[in-house]
């Protein structure tokens, strides 16, 4: 679907008051296809765990709070985990989405393409998926200087490589959300399944740097909140460690928070849950108080 008939699909929903926080408007990030391939080819598969591989057809999912959620005017591009072989899409995306909304957020998940060793392609979909929701600002009650990203894990990695390497105003985030993150591509701390998905098997060291993410830190680079478990043994919390320290001698604002137990991969959906209750709910107030910031600029 093209998006000016996505917009005129939202219009009559919004006209006759049924378009609700949990129907998404679906949107393709390049609606006469995209004009690099990633040499994947066939359909999107999906598991019972809300999982999809082989995507080749990027796409974004928009979800708006209700009208009596007091909308916040903020929006954030959500870019789910999954190693860069599959998006954790319902655990990372959609279960942020549904809490988010409730908090008058509006939410935009984005189904990027896996890379499949073509290591631009992803970024170049973030960077889409950020000037597509700034386009339609207006359109969607969302202040274009509120638009953040977020990402867990190899989708993590994505969001940080979008917080350091816009090319201008429009595809900078205004901030960004990292959860249980990759950050390098150095050998000593990186995740070797989301290197070799991205950059392929054989890679140089321009590749591994470009995509260690701590060297790209500037004062340019947006707010930062990060969160790691202690116990995550797929994801090194030194990842978010160089970031944060990145960030600190930049002058950048950052918070960073790492809880002793959870491991990595809990997502935001709370059954099986491997995050306890008490972290969870003190993650949330700590997220919300640092995006009201944000909004308000308390802190800047």
């Amino acid at each position: 679907m093209r998006t000016k008939h996505v917009a005129a699909v939202f219009f009559a929903l919004l006209s006759f008051g049924v378009l609700r926080a949990g129907t998404p408007i679906e949107i393709l990030l390049y609606p006469e296809g995209p004009q690099e391939s990633n040499g994947l080819s066939g359909p999107e598969v999906f598991d019972a765990d809300g999982r999809v591989k082989n995507v080749s057809v990027p796409r974004l999912f928009v979800y708006l709070p209700e009208r009596d959620s007091n909308p916040t005017g903020q929006a954030i591009v959500v870019c789910p985990g999954g190693g860069y072989s599959h998006l954790a899409e319902r655990a990372e995306g959609v279960a942020f989405a549904q809490w988010l909304n409730e908090e008058g957020i509006a939410v935009a998940v984005l189904r990027y393409r896996l890379p499949n060793g073509h290591s631009e392609i992803p970024l170049k979909d973030a960077q889409t998926a950020l000037t597509i929701v700034r386009s339609h600002a207006s359109e969607w009650g969302i202040d274009p200087h509120q638009v953040g990203i977020m990402g867990c894990s190899a989708g993590g990695h994505l969001a940080a490589t979008a917080t350091t390497h816009f090319t201008d105003s429009v595809n900078r985030p205004d901030f960004s959300i990292l959860v249980y993150p990759v950050i390098t591509f150095d050998d000593g701390n990186m995740h070797r399944g989301s290197r070799v998905r991205l950059l392929g098997e054989r890679f140089d060291a321009d590749q591994v740097n470009r995509y260690s993410n701590e060297r790209w830190v500037t004062p340019q680079t947006p707010p930062t909140f990060l969160v790691h478990c202690t116990d995550d043994k797929t994801v090194s919390p030194q990842n978010s460690m160089l970031f944060f320290d990145a960030l600190r001698r930049c002058g950048v604002t950052a918070e960073l928070h790492i809880f002793p137990k959870g491991g990595h991969g809990w997502g935001f959906i709370t059954e099986p849950d491997k995050l306890d209750a008490a972290y969870r709910s003190e993650l949330k107030t700590l997220l919300l108080r640092w995006l009201n910031e944000r909004r308000t600029g308390s802190t800047e």
